[in-house]
C-alpha cells in the first residue's frame, strides 16, 4: 500500500483490487462497496450536516472504482436516495444501485417494521422516483415483518419483479431457515446480515451463502468504529502492520469469503479513502488465522 497515495490522487480504480462479485448471475460489482446511510443527518434522519461533502464522498466513492451503493428509503427517510440521484443521475454504465424498502421512520433513531403489501409497494414506487429510475437492480426486504405473513411480503416483492420494477431481490437480518422458505416463493439473490472481525453471530448463514452462491452484504462491518477502540485486537495488529484498525477490519472480510461484499459507509471523502484502500491490504492464511484467533478470544 505504498503507492496508496499517488493512486489516490490519480484516481486509480482501487475498489477493483478487491475482486469482483457476480449478483444474481448478471450484475458484476467490485467486492469492496459503499453503505449510504451515513450521508444522513444524526439518527439517520433529516439532511446530513454537510450536504456538499456527502455529495463528494458519492463522487469520489465512483471515481475509486465502488460501482456497487446499498441505501434504503429509510435513510433519512427518503434522503440517502435523493442525494444519491442528486449527484449520480444519469448514473454511469455498470453501477448498481441497490436499495430497501420494510420500515416506518417514526423518528431519529427509530425504526418500525412494516411488512404489509401496500406500504412495500408504495416503499419501492418511492424509491423508483427518488433514484429516478425504471428498474432497481437490487431490492431488500429490510426486515421480514412478524406480523405480516412471509408470503404476502415476498409476494409483493415478485410481484414488483414481475412488473419490471424490480430485477433481483435480497433479504435482510435473516436465519439459513428464513433464507430456505424465502426461495420457495422467489429467487434470493443477496442477504445482508451484521457481520464484523468482532461480531460472527451470522456465520451460518454466511457458510449457506457461500454454498449458495449468494451475495453476502455485512453490514455494521466496523462495528461503527468499536474495531479500532484502545483494547481491540483489531488494532493491535493494524499498528504492527503499519495500517489502520479499519483497513484490518475490512480486509479480513475481503480474505473471509468470496462472496462476501462489504460496504462501509462513510460522511467524509477521508474515511471513504482511508476504506478503499483496504482492498489492496492482503492478508495471508498465517496473518489471517492470527487476527481470527485473537479476534475471537477478546
Amino acid at each position: 500500500m505504498e503507492n496508496r497515495e499517488a493512486a489516490m490522487q490519480h484516481g486509480q480504480l482501487l475498489a477493483k483490487s478487491a475482486g469482483e462479485f457476480l449478483i444474481g448471475g448478471d450484475l458484476r460489482v467490485a467486492r469492496l462497496g459503499f453503505g449510504a446511510m451515513r450521508i444522513t443527518g444524526d439518527g439517520i434522519w433529516g439532511e446530513p450536516s454537510d450536504r456538499a461533502e456527502a455529495v463528494r464522498v458519492l463522487r469520489r466513492a465512483v471515481e475509486l472504482g465502488i460501482n456497487f451503493i446499498d441505501t434504503a428509503d429509510s435513510y433519512g427517510p427518503g434522503v440517502s436516495e435523493e442525494i444519491i440521484a442528486e449527484t449520480l443521475h444519469p448514473y454511469q454504465p455498470g453501477l448498481v444501485i441497490a436499495t430497501k424498502g420494510g420500515f416506518m421512520r417514526p423518528g431519529p433513531n427509530r425504526w418500525v417494521e412494516n411488512g404489509k403489501p401496500e406500504h412495500l409497494r408504495s416503499a419501492c414506487e418511492g424509491s423508483l422516483r427518488r433514484l429516478r429510475l425504471d428498474q432497481i437492480d437490487l431490492y431488500q426486504l429490510h426486515r421480514i415483518d412478524p406480523k405480516v405473513p412471509v408470503e404476502e411480503q415476498l409476494g409483493t416483492l415478485k410481484d414488483l419483479q414481475v412488473q419490471g420494477k424490480i430485477k433481483h431481490i435480497g433479504l435482510s437480518e435473516v436465519s439459513v431457515r428464513e433464507i430456505q422458505q424465502a426461495r420457495t416463493i422467489v429467487p434470493i439473490v443477496s442477504v445482508q446480515n451484521r457481520y464484523s472481525v468482532t461480531d460472527r453471530g451470522s456465520d451460518e448463514v454466511l457458510k449457506y451463502c457461500e454454498k449458495e452462491k449468494i451475495a453476502f452484504i455485512p453490514w455494521f462491518p466496523l462495528a461503527a468504529g468499536r474495531v479500532s477502540g484502545s483494547e481491540s485486537p483489531v488494532r493491535r495488529v493494524a499498528a504492527r502492520w503499519k495500517v489502520t484498525p479499519s483497513q484490518v477490519a475490512l480486509a479480513w472480510l475481503l480474505a473471509r469469503s468470496p462472496v462476501m461484499l462489504p460496504i462501509p459507509g462513510t460522511s467524509k471523502v477521508e474515511h471513504l479513502e482511508e476504506n478503499v484502500a483496504a482492498a489492496e491490504l492482503k492478508i495471508d492464511a498465517n496473518k489471517w488465522q492470527e487476527l481470527d484467533r485473537m479476534a475471537l478470544a477478546s
